[in-house]
């Protein structure tokens, strides 16, 4: 189980690549700088938090994961 930290931390970066993508689509499709920036930043503004919380919700989620022993040597 992750920590919340380390979620956070992760949806940060995640968003960070995926805005850089985000503006450098717009911008090839539309040639406007400002436009690309705007709507760039507001979009992975609101996906940020989302991705957290289906993060956090996902590690209450038993599927798929393996438990190890109860014990170790």
């Amino acid at each position: 189980m992750e920590s919340p930290k380390r979620s956070l931390i992760k949806a940060i970066t995640w968003r960070v690549i995926a805005l850089l993508v985000t503006i450098i689509a717009i911008y090839i499709y539309s040639g406007n700088i400002k436009e690309s920036l705007v709507v760039g930043i507001s979009a992975n503004a609101i996906k940020i938090f989302l991705y957290y919380a289906h993060e956090r919700i996902w590690n209450r989620i038993g599927f798929g994961i393996i438990k190890g022993p109860e014990y170790q040597i």
